[in-house]
């Protein structure tokens, strides 16, 4: 592995994880190592009681030269790519295994050969050396690495990256989902169409998705099909009319992606929107991988401007896949007194997000 594919950062910090974790002991000094390998990142964090909170957060992704996520591809990459992220994380930590407290692991929900990758490699460090083994749920890192980013306490939150898209708010210990996908999810969208209309890879440079590239050459949206129902989003029916068109060459191009962009933008905006009625939450947190678009971050400000409301986003190194999420959420775990055995750490493809009980809110 070529060390340009490492990526490293531990982004920034809005909030003191006092204000937001009541209960737990944060007196105690507490280092725990999460591996995220959920899919296409194999990552690395180590996550601490005292600041500044997260020490690293190392990662490696898995590019495939043609199409899209192949699961026994990725699991191969992680598997050749995990002692290197491993060893860096630590470094950057200035910690060595031993001074590890526990190690944390996203058991899903995620493709199944990446997250054996994962697993195995947490129940086998956690064997050998002696450390409680930590279970988290990947969709609920990314929501409390969002908060402890943006400080916000109780936020409605719009979840979109390339495998999940749902609308959630806490409540009696747990995040219920008030809608999602009815079928593949936003971030997806974007790149299957990208990558099926001969737009990437790459699929994102400097920020802006490469659906959003080819937008910018437009003067007005392509019409495509709409669909919302009620609190879900669809966007199956959108991707196949979208390349339907493209390939027809009867409308221009940039139309197409400004059409696409616009309508599927849209439509989680606007279930966002009735989330953050029906609920009454004075703030909205955007997280995963698809939080970083500028695009969607305008949109959103819009929809929160006339609510009244407040808009947050993690830093773009916490918003994709990350190791660091999953350490943090391991901390909370821990210091909650949540671990499970080695024999245990079963990976779960569909483990929801609304059927993980919380209690360190």
């Amino acid at each position: 592995m070529a060390n340009a594919a490492i990526q490293s950062s531990s982004g920034s910090l809005a909030s003191n994880p006092r204000s937001l974790y009541r209960g737990l002991e944060w007196d105690r000094e507490v280092y725990i190592l999460g591996i995220e390998s959920t899919a296409h990142t194999f990552g690395v964090g180590i996550a601490s009681t005292k600041p500044p909170y997260i020490l690293s957060n190392v990662r490696d992704v898995y590019r495939p030269k043609e199409g899209g996520i192949h699961p026994r591809e990725a699991a191969s990459h992680h598997a050749k790519v995990a002692p290197t992220v491993l060893r860096e994380a630590l470094r950057q930590a200035g910690l060595s295994i031993n001074d590890v407290d526990g190690i944390a692991v996203a058991l899903g929900p995620g493709l199944g050969p990446a997250l054996r990758v994962g697993a195995t490699i947490a129940r086998g460090l956690s064997a050998y050396y002696s450390k409680p083994l930590i279970p988290v749920n990947h969709a609920l890192a990314h929501i409390e690495i969002g908060r402890l980013a943006t400080g916000f306490s109780d936020p409605l939150v719009l979840y979109v990256s390339g495998g999940n898209t749902m609308v959630a708010a806490f409540a009696k210990k747990r995040y219920r989902v008030f809608g999602e996908t009815l079928d593949i999810a936003l971030g997806n969208l974007l790149d299957t169409f990208a990558r099926d209309a001969g737009l990437a890879p790459p699929y994102v440079v400097d920020g802006l998705h490469a659906v959003d590239r080819c937008a910018e050459d437009a003067t007005r949206p392509a019409d495509l099909p709409y669909v919302v129902k009620g609190m879900d989003v669809s966007f199956s029916g959108l991707l196949t009319a979208a390349l339907r068109m493209w390939k027809s060459a009867k409308t221009e191009r940039p139309a197409i992606c400004l059409g696409l962009r616009e309508i599927a933008y849209g439509a989680a905006v606007e279930v966002a929107e009735r989330g953050l009625a029906h609920t009454r939450k004075n703030s909205v947190l955007v997280t995963g991988g698809v939080a970083a678009s500028p695009i969607l971050r305008r949109k959103i400000e819009e929809m929160v401007k006339y609510h009244g409301a407040s808009a947050g986003y993690p830093p773009p190194s916490l918003a994709g896949d990350n190791g660091a999420m999953i350490a943090w959420v391991g901390l909370l775990n821990f210091l909650a007194g949540i671990t499970i055995s080695p024999e245990e750490a079963v990976v779960r493809q569909r483990w929801r997000l609304d059927s993980v009980e919380v209690p360190w809110r």
